[in-house]
């Protein structure tokens, strides 16, 4: 089977893989919505953001380096694996020695034991992670669909099972432990075969990895500060309560690029990572991914601004209303967020990590002064206004470096964007004229809604875009 093929092959398990573990993860959250305060939420948001930030040290972009490098050789991979176990432990202590600072920094005395509990991610997330990388690198991503779902299902099953029983927010943080034991076994039981480690240690031989890797660390440190630079002010300066109702909202907003980019860009890396000289071929296969993630993101980024109002009552239940006014500047955020997302396969293609580098440095040289003010004056409302700023000064940038990498590309991916475009407003303007004449509460009115759009923009693309039978023979080639 040659590349190709194992793109299209990979794609699917893929697919399936994210539909599935999206399904069981919206039932979730709309399950602890009805379970859960805002508080709650607030709390384990805190939690997932400091385990984020250590997260970055830990992994030092070795997943990135082994695919973009192709490296096969069993010591240098013992190595590896060895740094990121060692690491694994040091962060482990480093959490449980410090978690007296965060609690006191949000003054939320909820957030000790959360800390301590989530810490045990980093012992056992690193056991199995170098087993994933290997399958990803050699496209076999039907394992790679099976361990993710199994692991999302036993994960969810945890978690709401221990919140009908009242763990509260720890439901949460048993429930993504669970999922990550899971996985680091599976992900072992199926890429045995390709690596087991051996005592052997050298540096030396690693240096190239390593030097991949700080552009990663000093990439992610940068990214993350200015992708939750919102997170930490918020919940420092508003309360974590009132986080709570920020992270509900940008979750709602961010999910179908968090769901849908992977399926795209987790099988488009390793298969373009092949052809890295090739210029041309790298361009066609960027705007092939900006093609592809506009008409599968737009639609529902869309569908989701238009019917914010009935879907947040009905998914979440009452008091969560606040999130509406922050769930339709989120969508922009996504939209531009999810045409931003290519930009990594080119660079880690191109071995220029270190441009990412600078891009986030550059967003949170600007974020920064954007929340304060915006902040300060407009509460909630203004920081997730600075996060829109923000995102869209990344996505100029972002095209900038493409532009660097492929050359110029700008009049194709015009022609490329204008139709989503088109056909999302003109889904927007029928479920608006559907609200406006009928309304827009109840189960019935949001099933409404959501039919008239999708057949809209169904219909639009079936008469402009792709007909059936290019449909059926992309069925056949899958």
């Amino acid at each position: 089977m040659d590349n190709k093929q194992k793109a299209i092959n990979g794609g699917k398990w893929v697919t399936i893989s994210t539909v599935t573990n999206t399904l069981l993860q919206f039932l979730q959250i709309a399950i602890l919505a009805r379970l859960l305060d805002p508080l709650a939420f607030g709390v384990v948001s805190i939690s997932t953001l400091i385990i984020n930030f250590f997260n970055i040290f830990a992994n030092l972009g070795f997943s990135n380096s082994i695919i973009h490098k192709q490296e096969s050789d069993r010591n240098i991979l013992s190595t590896l694996y060895g740094l990121n176990i060692g690491l694994g432990i040091i962060i482990f202590l480093l959490i449980n020695a410090c978690s007296f600072l965060i609690v006191d920094f949000y003054d939320e005395p909820r957030l000790y034991r959360v800390l301590r509990v989530s810490s045990f991610y980093f012992l056992i997330v690193y056991v199995g992670q170098i087993y994933s990388i290997l399958l990803q690198k050699e496209l076999l991503f039907k394992p790679v669909a099976i361990i993710e779902i199994l692991a999302v299902l036993a994960g969810t099953s945890v978690t709401i099972t221990l919140a009908y029983l009242g763990f509260e927010e720890l439901s949460l943080i048993y429930g993504q432990l669970t999922m990550q034991a899971v996985k680091s076994v599976l992900q072992i039981m199926y890429g045995k075969k390709f690596f087991l480690p051996t005592l052997h240690f050298d540096l030396k031989k690693v240096k190239d990895h390593l030097m991949f890797g700080i552009y990663n660390v000093g990439d992610g440190l940068f990214n993350f500060f200015q992708s939750n630079l919102d997170t930490i002010a918020i919940g420092g300066v508003l309360g974590v309560k009132m986080l709570g109702y920020y992270t509900i909202a940008y979750q709602l907003a961010i999910f179908p690029i968090t769901r849908l980019n992977p399926i795209v860009l987790q099988v488009a890396y390793p298969v373009i990572a092949k052809m890295k000289t090739n210029t041309q071929e790298l361009k066609r296969s960027y705007l092939k991914i900006l093609d592809l993630v506009s008409y599968v993101n737009f639609p529902l980024l869309a569908g989701l601004y238009i019917t914010a109002e009935s879907i947040v009552p009905l998914v979440y239940g009452p008091g969560w209303e606040p999130t509406i006014h922050l769930i339709k500047i989120f969508v922009f955020v996504s939209a531009f967020s999810c045409l931003s997302h290519p930009l990594f396969t080119l660079a880690y293609t191109k071995g220029k990590p270190n441009l990412l580098f600078f891009l986030n440095l550059a967003t949170l040289l600007v974020k920064m002064p954007l929340v304060y003010f915006l902040g300060v004056y407009y509460g909630v409302t203004g920081v997730a206004v600075a996060f829109l700023l923000a995102t869209f000064l990344n996505f100029v940038l972002n095209f900038a470096i493409v532009h660097h990498l492929i050359g110029s590309f700008l009049k194709e991916f015009f022609k490329i964007i204008i139709k989503p475009i088109t056909y999302c407003f003109l889904l927007i303007m029928m479920v608006f004229l559907y609200k406006s004449l009928i309304g827009y509460q109840g189960l019935v009115n949001t099933i409404a809604e959501i039919t008239i759009g999708g057949l809209v923009y169904i219909g639009l693309t079936l008469s402009f875009k792709m007909s059936l039978q290019e449909l059926k023979a992309l069925k056949k080639m899958v």
